[in-house]
């Protein structure tokens, strides 16, 4: 062990000495001998080979390392020494010189805050319009639980915003006494929270995490009086930050940029919103089959989050049984809040109101495909729920993405997803969707994959889309997520070895008789020619394994695809979940990097790491 206080603080937490011991049947102990953590041979191998067959590597050897192994840019002399004196300095005192051995190097190699797997600050363009950028969006952000019966709060608005999230939205209705506003799940037995809370919640954290815009979607079902209101809240909230539309916006939205520090409010006009009242009669046929098909629309995946599940239908049927509204009305397929009539939309907004509104939203009221079309002149944001989207992409996926290249598109979840499960984004971002949103109060296969794309750009919350989303070929042609292509590199991934649990799980976490099972899954994702699943052996009753496998992932659309990586204990039962994490292709910084791994929610582990190796050829 490098490290002799780490040493002890495994021997404390989960057994005597150097080993592990177990009770069998209350009677006798089983004892497990513990693996000491050490340098793999890979390791070890190039350690010599940089240190040029001697005991200890030099800082300008390790310069080389680095430059040469590592693929890292822009690095001096000076940068190296930081780094040997920060991994030196806890073991060695009254240092004189720099130099790394294989168990300080190794140590090294384990630290995540300089040897991640992506890059932790921002470095793409931000000064594109925001069309270009795939935007961090939220779904009903104030809700803390399921779609139905939750509480509304601004905790989970907090939450997201601290996490990175840029869009966040808001479902305004009037107060019981029709004087005040609520922000709630409407027709739905969520409890309400405050409008002033929300606002006050957005202004305090907004900027936190990033710098860069943050854009309140709004769902307004209020009488003039109160839309004044919201617009006299808002301005005296928010004051110097928020953003107030320009006529040149029309043409071209402004960068994330120019928009650094800003609020920017999204919602449908009130002119349009007067005409929202006969969304129903007005949709197509196709979007009536459409609804029809809905429930039939299933994942072939096995993971929770992408089901129609038990529990969804029995709380379908409890709100419903419940509540005045039918069924349909509840979740019916493209169902979000401003699809419901309003009993009072029959009057004038204030002009206030209207011009905050920097981004105009709209439904697809006679069609997708019409929805669609070019409108020049008119910035606009159309909103999709998923399985509209689906239908979409399969008769007119081109169009979708021509609409994406100069307009924004927004993707909900379908309202089924009652116990705030999500779809898969993927389909969503190939078509150049840029604000796909998720609720981000869950968990599951679908939230992993939006916490791994928005690590990109050092999690700031906007990702600039690849090129060829946002190009024409010289007859008008654009990308097609669906065409079969060339190779354009092989991500080779090593595994390595795993550690951290024995410190973040007792000992009996994963079974009361003996150490765990690990082995680790490893899937990549992106277009259907992409898509992969791999994973390792099993390592039986070995807190520390080490599993040294490698394997091959040929990609077509390297800047689409994520890797998907868990670690499981395996059960003759059910194998337990033991870390996971999602990382996107592009970002990966190339090299032996330490990967840490997050629980289901996302949140990421104190100790639990796997060591791992990245090549593109």
């Amino acid at each position: 062990m490098y490290h002799d206080d780490e040493s002890r603080d495994r021997r404390r937490k989960n057994g005597t000495g150097s080993h592990n011991c177990y009770k069998m049947f209350g009677c006798f102990n089983r004892k497990f001998k513990i693996s000491e953590l050490g340098p793999p041979p890979d390791v070890i191998d190039v350690f010599k080979s940089y240190s040029m067959g001697e005991p200890e590597m030099s800082p300008d050897k390790f310069l080389r390392f680095l430059i040469e192994f590592q693929g890292e840019e822009r690095i001096t002399i000076e940068n190296v020494e930081r780094i040997m004196d920060r991994v030196l300095n806890p073991s060695r005192s009254n240092l004189s010189r720099y130099f790394f051995t294989v168990n300080e190097f190794f140590h090294y190699l384990l630290l995540d805050d300089i040897n991640g797997p992506i890059k932790t600050q921002p470095h793409h363009d931000m000064t594109a319009p925001l069309q270009h950028y795939f935007i961090y969006t939220g779904h009903n952000s104030y809700l803390t639980g399921n779609q139905l019966s939750s509480d509304s709060s601004e905790v989970p608005i907090i939450k997201a915003l601290e996490r990175g999230v840029r869009g966040i939205e808001l479902d305004l209705w009037p107060n019981g006494a029709k004087d005040g506003i609520q922000v709630l799940h409407g027709r739905t037995l969520t409890t309400p929270v405050t409008l002033h809370k929300c606002l006050k919640s957005i202004k305090e954290h907004a900027f936190v995490k990033s710098p860069y815009p943050v854009i309140i979607t709004l769902e307004d079902h209020l009488t003039p009086s109160l839309q004044a209101k919201v617009a006299e809240m808002v301005t005296s909230t928010f004051g110097d930050m928020l953003y107030f539309p320009k006529a040149s916006d029309k043409e071209e939205l402004p960068s994330p940029d120019a928009l650094r520090h800003q609020i920017i409010l999204s919602t449908k006009p009130p002119k349009e919103y007067l005409q929202s009242k006969n969304v129903g009669k007005e949709r197509s046929s196709d979007d009536e089959a459409e609804d029809q098909r809905s429930n039939s629309d299933q994942d072939d995946d096995d993971d929770d989050d992408e089901r129609y599940t038990a529990s969804d239908r029995y709380c379908a049927s409890k709100a419903c049984s419940s509540t005045i509204q039918p069924l349909s009305e509840i979740l019916g397929v493209d169902y979000e809040d401003d699809d419901i009539e309003d009993e009072n939309l029959g009057h004038k907004t204030a002009l206030e109101y209207k011009h905050l509104i920097a981004i105009r939203a709209s439904k697809p009221k006679n069609g997708t495909r019409k929805a669609l079309m070019d409108e020049p002149g008119k910035a606009k944001r159309l909103s999709l729920s998923e399985q509209a989207l689906q239908k979409a992409a399969n008769l007119y996926g081109d169009d979708i993405v021509r609409f994406t290249q100069k307009y924004i598109l927004r993707v909900f979840p379908k309202g089924t997803r009652v116990t705030s499960t999500n779809f898969r984004p993927l389909m969503a971002w190939m078509h150049g969707a840029q604000m796909v949103a998720f609720n981000m109060q869950g968990y599951g296969r679908s939230l992993w994959m939006m916490h791994g794309m928005f690590r990109s750009n050092g999690g700031c919350g906007y990702v600039r889309k690849p090129d060829f989303l946002m190009n024409k070929g010289p007859n008008g042609e654009v990308f097609d997520p669906k065409a079969a292509l060339p190779v354009m590199k092989t991500l080779k991934v090593k595994v390595y070895m795993g550690d951290g649990w024995r410190l973040d799980f007792s000992q009996t976490h994963f079974d009361s008789y003996s150490p765990p099972d690990f082995y680790t899954k490893i899937c990549m994702a992106g277009v259907s020619a992409d898509v992969a699943k791999k994973r390792t052996k099993v390592i039986g009753d070995d807190w520390t394994p080490v599993w040294n496998e490698e394997f091959a992932f040929p990609l077509t659309v390297p800047d689409l695809a994520l890797l998907e990586i868990v670690v499981q204990e395996y059960d003759v039962d059910k194998d337990d979940f033991a870390g996971q994490t999602c990382l996107p292709v592009s970002e990966l910084r190339p090299g032996i990097r330490v990967v840490p791994l997050h629980n289901k929610k996302g949140e990421k582990f104190k100790s639990v790491k796997l060591l791992m190796r990245f090549l593109f050829v």
